[in-house]
């Protein structure tokens, strides 16, 4: 009797020192690891829309401490979400999955799973091959949006070489026609007749060379990072780089002006 009695002692013993060790299932763990510096920045920085520096923190925290369920969870919404990269955001899914199949987000983590393949295999169908018919008017297209940016910066460079007084009648604009030509801003244009006209005056002629083919640059969107601009403009992400040294890709903030090189 006695010895049941110490050994029900010792049992309660036991448990007592193992809920004050942290050591019982169920714990407070979850809590703990949201309560880690590099996770409170991460959730500051996201509350500031600085996504990518709410990246850059909560892997941090997965350096710290690779088990950390949830910042695999706010890492792969912002992969998903706001860096559109839904190949990284499958990954922190999967783990966030594997460490806390229990979790009240384990659903919504699955879906988006779901939602994220989807993106990948619009993003394999759009480099696949077009139909003939298809590619024709997509060239076509190009084509026009290349000669009406030409034309735009041919009228620009024109009129920079010849400002209009206020006694001299701007040149009309060019008529519209299905295929446009671009004026030539290397040929003088003749002025109105004028009652002070001096017949002895010598002819004045224009020597502009043909303006160059216009830069392109692009203004950074929320949530775009470099690797998605460089494949929207067909550029490697080193070239994309290249041209823009001053820029640091994983610091981009919307409304950065990024120089886009020729592909």
């Amino acid at each position: 009797m006695i010895c049941s009695r110490r050994a029900r002692w010792c049992a309660v013993a036991l448990l007592l020192a193992a809920g004050l060790c942290g050591c019982l299932p169920g714990g407070d763990s979850q809590a703990d690891e949201e309560r880690e510096p590099h996770f409170l920045m991460g959730r500051k920085l996201t509350q500031q829309m600085d996504y990518t520096g709410a990246v850059d923190a909560y892997e941090q925290a997965l350096l710290v401490n690779p088990q950390s369920a949830p910042a695999h969870f706010e890492l792969a919404w912002l992969y998903e979400v706001k860096q559109n990269d839904p190949a990284a955001a499958i990954y922190h899914y999967k783990r966030f999955l594997k460490l806390a199949p229990g979790s009240g987000n384990a659903d919504t983590a699955r879906e988006h799973i779901n939602n994220c393949k989807l993106e990948l295999a619009k993003t394999a169908s759009a480099i696949a091959p077009i139909s003939a018919s298809a590619q024709r008017d997509l060239e076509n297209l190009l084509q026009e949006n290349r000669d009406l940016k030409a034309q735009l910066a041919q009228w620009q460079a024109f009129y920079a070489a010849h400002p209009i007084s206020n006694n001299t009648p701007a040149p009309p604009p060019p008529a519209a026609s299905n295929n446009p030509v671009a004026p030539n801003p290397t040929v003088s244009q003749p002025r109105a007749a004028s009652s002070h006209d001096n017949s002895n005056s010598a002819p004045v002629s224009d020597n502009h060379s043909s303006p160059p083919a216009p830069a392109r640059t692009h203004t950074v969107a929320s949530g775009e990072t470099m690797a998605a601009i460089a494949r929207k403009y067909g550029v490697s992400v080193p070239a994309l780089q290249n041209a823009n040294p001053q820029v640091e890709p994983r610091r981009m903030r919307p409304g950065t002006v990024l120089n886009i090189p020729a592909s």
